[in-house]
């Protein structure tokens, strides 16, 4: 009795098999070649561009509002300036700068907000100008305990949180309004969030 075999059948010199094991082994290395090769230039830090597209320091940590002592919702892009002290001349740029961004965004300004978190109750003057003249800050305490603990620069800070309250960039009261509008703009033509 005879059995029929089939072309997959190790035939003469075992050519086929050695052929599918070569075509799966090149699929494998297709498919799983560039995580390998993405976790290790990420591990190992090796054709990494030097180059950034972004103008302030990028907070990949993770960190939130809360971590820095400010408890917060939001449901939009915030701009958000920190004074660990008096809310001084800096500070009060800032705040100013803040507001001009939001305005700047255009037809996006309603994905955005403007906020003033300070450690100090701010001076009778100061807080009357931000009643008639900034309707729509946000105001809200700041921790400076935990925000001592994250935060070591000194000075007031102008913070861009997504709307999930993440930190994502963070600028010195040297910053410029252009540097920050790119940023942001860049971010929220990336996010579909807020």
């Amino acid at each position: 009795m005879s059995t029929a075999t089939s072309p997959l059948d190790v035939p003469e010199g075992g050519k086929p098999r050695a052929r599918g094991r070569l075509q799966l082994l090149l699929i494998l290395l297709v498919a799983v070649g560039p995580m390998i090769l993405a976790t290790s230039m990420y591990k190992f830090k090796f054709w990494v561009p030097e180059g950034r597209s972004y103008h302030g320091a990028m907070i990949g940590n993770g960190q939130t509002r809360a971590d820095i002592g400010i408890d917060a919702q939001g449901e939009r892009w915030q701009l958000l300036v920190s004074a660990p002290a008096a809310c001084a001349e800096d500070c009060q740029q800032l705040v100013y700068l803040a507001r001009q961004i939001q305005v700047g965004l255009g037809r996006d300004a309603s994905r955005a907000s403007h906020a003033l978190a300070s450690a100090q109750p701010l001076a009778a003057d100061y807080q009357a100008l931000l009643g008639r003249e900034y309707p729509q800050l946000q105001r809200y305490p700041l921790d400076l305990q935990r925000y001592g603990h994250k935060v070591s620069e000194p000075g007031p800070q102008l913070w861009i949180v997504d709307p999930h309250g993440n930190l994502v960039l963070r600028y010195d009261a040297k910053v410029k309004g252009k540097h920050v509008l790119d940023d942001l703009r860049h971010l929220l033509k990336l996010s579909n969030i807020g």
